[in-house]
């Protein structure tokens, strides 16, 4: 699970390099992002479904082997759409291994507080991986070459391959019968990738162009169509009734809200050490470790407890206020930052982030009984794939417009591009407050019948 997280952001630091020597167009150097977020975050909920009804364990292995071949082929990958092709079955890969992960662990550890501790362990994974594939996408860059941000994958997803096959237990469902919506899957699948497709094209099309309103549209009516059916159909493919809890429909719109503010911290910050800052990308990679040296500690040393003491609601909302405080210092980032007064403080306040997604992660999960907990396990890594997917659209569009236009009046391109970043963590702030405000209205606390469906 670190690997299929840490391979979302492992691109980002070497993307430049990938340009130079693929021969990538600048529009499309984006789909090397793109082909991996559109079949990552279109095919989650039906891959969580089919681990429910086929077994999850099985639906895992082959995720897992799906995208260790993918990672052969990407790194081996000598023209564009190669790579492109490579980066979509990568997604299909982590699409399966991801959507019954969650499920995978609900099922395994029962009681309350073993759960806790193992929730935290997989949320760090989630949290930490992001920065810590940038850490390592440019130490592999800068020491190798590009080509081994995917040949790392390999031994790594061999080796868990057979871990797995003995570790894990041998579930294998009711079978397809017992839910195997077609019509469902097809609406949601096309749904979804329709609407992710268009979200990322806002920065080429524009919001209010033809063809973001016509695809946009189009989405929302397929969506619109899987919702009708999942209320008619026999066997639906997602139970309404995953919806009904408080908990579980709060903490997906706080998630949504949550990563698509800190997709400026992940990514932007990133762009303002390089383009501004002037740091390679080794550098960038080790700049960021902090991030992920804290995360992690809190991760895994201290959430479960105190989620046992003081609740998830009460974790939630203080590593919320954390993460308010790290993109609300960003907004007043100058162009000639100092590293340790203006970048490192922001890296310590990331602590947040541990707190936030394993009492977050438990949350999203609390609704889900033994039959539906690929379900739940994917309906909560869509939302997130969506926030990431609004994260990547809204912030760096504004970011970019905003640097044009001051490019325009004539100032120098650090101070541009610094003014379009800290407009970025501006709105990436404001969307945690909005995500704290969700928390606090709509979850319950501790106590109350918060998985009650």
């Amino acid at each position: 699970m670190l690997t299929l997280t840490l391979d979302g952001s492992i691109v980002t630091v070497a993307m430049p390099t990938i340009q130079r020597d693929l021969g990538f167009t600048s529009a499309g150097l984006s789909w090397v992002v793109n082909a991996y977020l559109i079949a990552f975050g279109s095919l989650l909920l039906l891959a969580g479904r089919i681990g429910d009804l086929i077994g999850r364990t099985r639906v895992f292995l082959a995720g897992t082997a799906v995208f260790t071949v993918a990672s052969l082929l990407a790194g081996a990958a000598t023209t564009p759409a190669t790579l492109i092709a490579a980066r979509f079955l990568q997604g299909v890969g982590s699409a399966m291994a991801s959507a019954v992960g969650l499920g995978i662990l609900i099922t395994l550890f029962g009681e309350p507080r073993e759960r806790a501790r193992a929730i935290a362990v997989f949320s760090f994974t989630g949290a930490a991986g992001a920065s810590v594939g940038q850490v390592l996408g440019g130490i592999l860059t800068d020491a190798l070459s590009w080509h081994w941000i995917f040949f790392i994958n390999l031994p790594i997803g061999v080796a868990s391959l057979l871990v797995a096959r003995r570790v894990l237990p041998a579930d294998r469902g009711p079978g397809l019968a017992a839910g195997a919506d077609v019509i469902g899957a097809a609406l949601v699948t096309a749904g979804l990738m329709l609407g992710i497709y268009t979200v990322v094209k806002v920065e080429e099309y524009g919001w209010i162009s033809p063809p973001t309103l016509g695809l946009g549209a189009v989405a929302l009516a397929l969506l619109g169509a899987f919702v009708v059916r999942q209320a008619t159909a026999r066997t639906p493919l997602m139970p309404l009734r995953i919806l009904r809890s408080r908990s579980v429909a709060g903490a997906n719109l706080v998630q949504v809200l949550m990563v698509a503010a800190l997709f400026s911290f992940q990514i932007i910050v990133a762009l303002h050490l390089q383009n501004v800052l002037g740091y390679g990308a080794a550098e960038t990679g080790l700049a960021m470790l902090p991030a992920a040296v804290v995360i992690g500690g809190v991760s895994l040393g201290v959430s479960a407890r105190l989620n046992a003491r003081f609740g998830e609601r009460a974790v939630l909302l203080t590593g919320i206020v954390l993460l308010i405080g790290a993109l609300g210092f960003l907004t007043r980032i100058p162009a000639d930052a100092r590293y340790v007064t203006d970048v490192l403080p922001v890296m310590l306040l990331a602590a947040g982030f541990g707190l936030a997604l394993p009492a977050l992660t438990s949350l999203g999960m609390s609704g889900a009984g033994k039959d539906d907990a690929g379900l739940a396990s994917g309906v909560f890594n869509t939302t997130q794939q969506i926030g990431m997917a609004m994260g990547v659209a809204v912030l760096t569009t504004l970011a970019a417009s905003r640097t044009d236009r001051l490019l325009g009046e004539g100032h120098p391109r650090a101070e541009a591009l610094t003014g379009g970043y800290q407009l970025a963590f501006t709105v990436g702030t404001g969307l945690l407050v909005a995500a704290f405000a969700v928390a606090f209205l709509v979850l319950r606390p501790s106590g109350s019948a918060t998985t009650r469906p």
